[in-house]
């Protein structure tokens, strides 16, 4: 099978040697919180899977991105997200955007977010509410 696109961990992340991230863009692989029984290991490919075959991550801390079923479910990743509307919950978003962006994602995740701020608020300390976001 072809994938398409570059390699999530493509930005020196300090994945393991049989993870997917480092042959699949990111959406093309599921990440577990943990090793469990629902993606077993499979020695005769070197990989961890799920029952329908998705290539599963087991260490999200590693890969920077948090536990969900990206492909198996169609997930969008973090800085895909839609933002959220209300400007409250815009830190969180950031947060979490911020954490598993790729270098070339992150300056619209930050205009977004002043766009949904300054759109709340015309006289928001956007550097404020940044420096909290990401502290």
């Amino acid at each position: 099978m072809t994938e398409q696109g570059e390699p999530f961990a493509r930005d020196g992340r300090p994945v393991c040697g049989v993870c997917p991230s480092l042959r699949l863009p990111g959406g093309r692989f599921d990440v577990a919180e943990r090793p469990s029984r629902n993606a077993p290991f499979d020695p005769a490919t070197g990989h961890r899977h799920t029952a329908a075959g998705v290539p599963v991550c087991v260490h999200p801390e590693r890969v920077g991105l948090p536990a969900a079923p990206y492909a198996t479910d169609g997930l969008p990743l973090p800085w895909e997200t839609p933002p959220p509307v209300e400007a409250g919950e815009v830190p969180a978003w950031v947060r979490t955007a911020l954490d598993a962006a790729p270098p070339e994602a992150c300056d619209d995740v930050i205009q977004q977010a002043v766009e949904i701020l300054l759109a709340a608020d015309p006289d928001t300390d956007i550097t404020a509410v940044l420096r909290a976001a990401l502290g």
